[in-house]
């Protein structure tokens, strides 16, 4: 499924079954009573055709055929073509009645990512976000993208929209989907995750693209989206099927590090626990017994716990010291530098320099 819908023509204003109806009758010089008569049909219910009041069903198109002369087909096309546009200007009432819902959604930012076309007509944002989500209605986004139970660490300092969160896990979505993956093997991507941490050292050309594919082999689309205001997520691991698992990463924090430690916390949320639970990653707040298993999973596979121990037993945290031990064990020094950093062996402050900045191409 996409969000991208072919172009079609929609007309403002579809002919009726009964005005052209109307028209043949004056040409051909027959009344409505006389008609009814023909086709033994009642006069009210063909008077009912002609105001667009009834129907004009597959039988009474096949008498019209024979009575006039005109085709079954055309008179069930112009039907079903009349019966289309009436749904559509119902929708569009529908949804001018919506419109306020547009504020829950972060409108700018999905207009410049192009999620959005850059209109100011509200109806047609409303319809256009609709796609977007792949929902019929407002209420079916809510069943849909707001009913999920999730796990997640809640920031107590950032302001949180569920309409923006909704929107950027919608567009990872949609990416993931455009991942061809084979189904999913708990082997194989323990097996991707080991060849992945020897990437730490290359830059991001190299390893992004190897994530991406290694892990599609195990069954795991990993997609980038970049952050949305209003919803402050590095990462989120979901289940899009019994064989497909999807990590999305935001880059929030722009580091390699964060980067590296986000994806392989994220998979670890895929081996250790069930899929049936979406875990969002939302900086601060609260940690949960699982986001704690998930932590430790991905800081050992990062750099072991015994290898870790050698150098916090050094109890000297300097740029050589880091550069050495990094290459000795190979993985970058830049998240040997965040480790020590999240373990309070070092201030915030320090090393930073060994951390390799990410941006965005685009």
């Amino acid at each position: 499924m996409s969000s991208k819908t072919i172009n079609e023509y929609k007309p403002d204003h579809v002919s009726s079954p009964g005005e052209t109806l109307l028209e043949i009758l004056v040409d051909v010089g027959m009344s409505q009573a006389e008609l009814a008569r023909r086709t033994g049909r009642t006069v009210k219910t063909i008077n009912g055709i002609v105001r667009g009041r009834e129907p004009l069903t597959p039988t009474t198109a096949l008498q019209f055929e024979k009575v006039l002369g005109v085709g079954a087909n055309f008179w069930t096309e112009l039907e079903r073509n009349y019966a289309e546009f009436r749904a559509r200007e119902t929708e569009a009432r529908q949804q001018a009645d919506t419109v306020s819902w547009l504020s829950r959604l972060p409108v700018a930012e999905m207009k410049k990512r192009g999620w959005l076309p850059n209109t100011r007509n509200k109806v047609a944002l409303v319809d256009a976000a609709l796609r977007f989500f792949g929902v019929a209605s407002v209420r079916e986004w809510e069943l849909v993208s707001l009913s999920g139970q999730y796990s997640y660490r809640r920031s107590l300092k950032a302001s949180t929209k569920p309409g923006h969160v909704a929107t950027w896990l919608r567009a990872g979505e949609l990416k993931a989907q455009e991942v061809s993956c084979l189904p999913f093997d708990k082997t194989r991507f323990r097996n991707a995750l080991r060849e992945l941490r020897s990437l730490t050292m290359t830059k991001p050309e190299i390893f992004v693209p190897a994530i991406v594919e290694r892990c599609s082999v195990a069954g795991v689309a990993v997609v980038f989206v970049r952050e949305i205001a209003g919803a402050p997520i590095s990462g989120v691991t979901r289940w899009l099927s019994k064989d497909k698992a999807m990590i999305q990463l935001s880059l929030r924090y722009k580091t390699n590090d964060q980067l590296w430690f986000s994806l392989f916390h994220e998979a670890g949320h895929i081996l250790l626990h069930g899929k049936r639970d979406v875990f969002l990653e939302i900086a601060g707040g609260k940690t949960t017994d699982q986001e704690r298993e998930a932590d430790e999973f991905a800081r050992d596979q990062l750099i072991p716990s015994p290898a870790f121990s050698e150098l916090r037993d050094l109890g000297r945290y300097s740029k050589a010291n880091v550069e050495a031990f990094a290459g000795r064990f190979e993985v970058h020094p830049g998240i040997v530098v965040g480790r020590l950093q999240h373990e309070g062996l070092l201030d915030y402050s320090h090393l930073n320099g060994l951390k390799m900045r990410l941006m965005w191409m685009q």
